[in-house]
């Protein structure tokens, strides 16, 4: 599980980002850019690989960033996006979009019949998953909390989803930051956890397939190693991401099903600590609420959980459309900082430097690694707000 392939340093923006305004939806995750439109300004820019590149970045670095009213986008170009991001930022050629492995007897209403694209919507899910063993009422008014197709050997790097179709109310998303859950946790307890293995498997997947009668999909979903039909992967409980060189938690929700390396009460306890500790931090969450039709948002299953909220039942049907790209096999690298210790240091530095009477460079990354729109450096490293 140990690598040394992610990126020395943070990564370097080209600049191309700066003339969008944008908020933070909260200091620790998500940013929104609320007047991007993804198709003209980025798919079709003339400079469309270094913006896509900026894109992927802050992606991997916010953990969700979210884009409003993306009316012209299809679901071909939703596909292309989800794609391009995770090939700006060097994942495996071998890795492209993900085809959820259940083959559905039937394509619900308003549903797409293009496998690469799933259909969410609240008709689809209990069609699924109604009446399995240990779900009841209660559990269809919020998902839990989870990464996508954690149970594949390359699992997700980057998830889009766009939502067309709205309730009255509510149908809110929400993520966690696995970058800070890891940080949460005391230095001794994370020199514990890191270089830990977790297995993972879609026994929810496989129990629906089982009382639908549904069809596992066997050959190549997105990965030539996403093959069969057991939908279960050995991952590190502590993940490096490649784009930042940051740690996060990734042994989190529904498909992490045990610790290899602890006995079974040991990794119960573990597995509930830090499903328990996005539960209690609401600090490291953030909340969306889809406004308009073709509202999306994209966030790095690296180091992002995300769950869903039923709670619009007879207020209308809450509907979209998610491609899910694939990245590169999870690995720990022992080398890797936290997202704290990573900015720390970094902070630590530019400190010293000025404190000794040198001056930064206009053109180059404050601790965050994000540009002050003028060109030159905001004091707290984040890009200012047009």
């Amino acid at each position: 599980m140990a690598k040394t392939q992610h990126q020395q340093g943070l990564p370097k923006f080209s600049g191309a980002l700066d003339k969008f305004k944008y908020e933070e939806t909260t200091p620790e995750i998500g940013r929104e850019y609320p007047n991007v439109n993804i198709v003209d300004d980025l798919l079709n820019a003339e400079n469309a690989d270094e913006i896509l590149r900026d894109v992927a970045i802050t992606i991997s670095q916010r953990g969700v960033v979210f884009f409003r009213a993306q009316n012209n986008l299809t679901n071909e170009l939703q596909m292309e996006f989800v794609n391009r991001l995770g090939r700006s930022v060097g994942k495996p050629e071998s890795s492209s979009v993900h085809i959820f492995p259940l083959a559905p007897a039937h394509v619900p209403e308003g549903g797409t019949g293009d496998r690469h694209i799933s259909y969410v919507n609240s008709t689809a899910f209990k069609y699924m998953f109604e009446k399995m063993p240990n779900m009841d009422k209660r559990r269809f008014d919020a998902a839990e909390w989870h990464t996508d197709i954690q149970f594949e050997p390359v699992p997700a790097d980057y998830t889009s989803l766009r939502v067309h179709k709205l309730p009255e109310s509510g149908g809110d998303t929400l993520w966690a930051s696995g970058y800070e859950l890891y940080n949460r946790l005391s230095k001794p307890y994370q020199d514990f956890v890191d270089g830990l293995t977790v297995t993972c498997r879609a026994d929810c997947v496989l129990m629906a397939m089982q009382r639908k009668g549904e069809q596992i999909e066997e050959g190549e979903r997105g990965s030539p190693l996403n093959v069969g039909r057991s939908l279960t992967a050995v991952h590190p409980v502590v993940r490096t991401n490649p784009v930042t060189g940051w740690k996060s938690i990734y042994s989190v929700g529904q498909f992490s099903k045990r610790i290899n390396e602890v006995n079974q009460y040991e990794s119960d306890e573990l597995l509930k600590k830090f499903y328990g500790m996005i539960q209690d931090n609401h600090d490291l969450q953030v909340r969306f609420r889809w406004r308009n039709p073709n509202d999306i948002a994209i966030w790095d299953n690296r180091s992002t959980f995300h769950r869903a909220t039923f709670d619009y039942l007879n207020l209308g049907e809450r509907a979209g459309n998610r491609a899910v790209g694939i990245g590169e096999a999870p690995y720990f690298d022992p080398n890797s900082k936290s997202r704290a210790e990573a900015l720390g240091v970094k902070k630590a530095e530019e400190t010293t430097k000025m404190a000794s009477g040198g001056h930064m460079a206009h053109g180059h990354h404050m601790a965050t690694g994000h540009h002050a729109t003028n060109g030159h450096h905001a004091s707290n490293g984040h890009h200012m707000v047009h």
